[in-house]
């Protein structure tokens, strides 16, 4: 995986974060993003899409997140949030990039940001939402073991 797809992601999840915490439009933070530098060694239109397509989609993904949470989505911690949203929009809408690589860049997400633990959390949830909206190419590398 990029380096720049990483450090996209990671800044993803700030502005996300900065975004459910203030209500702030997105066009405003990506401004300020943008004035402050903080995209440098980004890839920049990976960040636009993961950015703009959180929110676009936040029902849906909220609605798959659900089946899974043990509370309420509002109830989980704002880290955490970002990063299972930013995970499932993943699995969701980059059928191209393998499952395990979503789940690695997340769980290294919540390593970065999240609590002590909350990796655990962020790959148990993302496991069981790639199990079921994965299934095909779950099948097909147990197969090929």
């Amino acid at each position: 995986m990029s380096q720049s797809k990483t450090n996209a992601r990671k800044a993803v999840v700030q502005a996300l974060y900065q975004w459910q915490m203030t209500g702030q439009s997105l066009i405003n933070i990506e401004q300020q993003f943008e004035e402050e530098e903080r995209l440098k060694g980004t890839q920049k239109s990976y960040f636009r899409e993961l950015f703009h397509g959180v929110p676009k989609e936040l029902d849906n993904i909220d609605t798959i997140l659900n089946e899974f949470v043990d509370r309420p989505v509002d109830g989980i911690d704002p880290v955490e949030r970002a990063i299972l949203r930013i995970g499932v929009y993943e699995l969701l809408h980059r059928p191209e990039m393998p499952y395990r690589v979503v789940l690695n860049e997340a769980i290294n997400l919540a390593k970065h940001f999240g609590a002590d633990g909350s990796h655990r959390y962020v790959n148990g949830i993302l496991d069981k939402v790639a199990q079921q909206k994965r299934t095909v190419e779950i099948k097909l590398r147990s197969t090929e073991k």
